[in-house]
């Protein structure tokens, strides 16, 4: 296992005290800049709670590709209200379940999340070669947030040696997975995919 840390941690900053988020999602580092860190940091700022200073992508040997994420907060305080108010903005943002808001002072854990997680690993290398010159990536992905609607949504990807990742999250991993069936059960570059519950 390897990883990609783009902070670094102290267990307590000169103005308040560091928090790190670790999101059970499996997304790339603009996207979770987009989906978590940005409008974290805005709430914290208006709240005048304190304020996203950093973020994290940890890495992982095939065929996970990513593992976690991680937000580093500096936060003025790490009182229940405080807390409290991370975990709900970042469950509203769509946190998956498996997430922990730690406190690094005192190792202090506390999980949240309410969104279970879909991973469809796509076959990149075992297919008829016709599959991967006619068929295109993006018309997966454009049909997965089509078909699940308000139930699901693309976030995420990982490409390895021999597989994509395509990584959604939802309220419900069966919903997400029965309201893609058809796509995976038709699409030609979908054939023999596989479908995990991460979240």
């Amino acid at each position: 296992m390897f990883g990609l840390n783009f902070f670094s941690k102290a267990n307590k900053a000169a103005d308040g005290e560091v928090l790190t988020a670790r999101l059970n999602a499996r997304v790339q580092p603009i996207d979770r800049g987009d989906y978590f860190e940005d409008p974290l940091d805005e709430t914290l700022k208006e709240l005048a709670l304190g304020a996203v200073t950093g973020g994290g992508t940890q890495l992982a040997d095939e065929p996970a590709g990513i593992e976690f994420v991680d937000l580093e907060i500096v936060a003025a305080d790490a009182g229940e209200t405080t807390l409290q108010t991370i975990i709900a903005r970042l469950e509203q943002l769509g946190a998956p379940k498996g997430s922990t808001l730690i406190v690094e002072s005192t190792g202090a854990e506390h999980p949240f999340g309410t969104h279970e997680g879909m991973a469809i690993f796509l076959n990149g290398a075992d297919l008829p070669p016709e599959v991967y010159a006619e068929c295109d990536v993006n018309h997966v992905i454009a049909e997965l947030d089509r078909l699940m609607g308000a139930g699901g949504k693309f976030k995420g990807y990982w490409e390895g040696s021999r597989e994509t990742g395509l990584y959604c999250y939802g309220p419900s991993f069966n919903a997400m997975r029965a309201a893609v069936e058809p796509l995976l059960s038709s699409y030609p570059l979908c054939r023999d995919a596989r479908v995990e519950q991460i979240a």
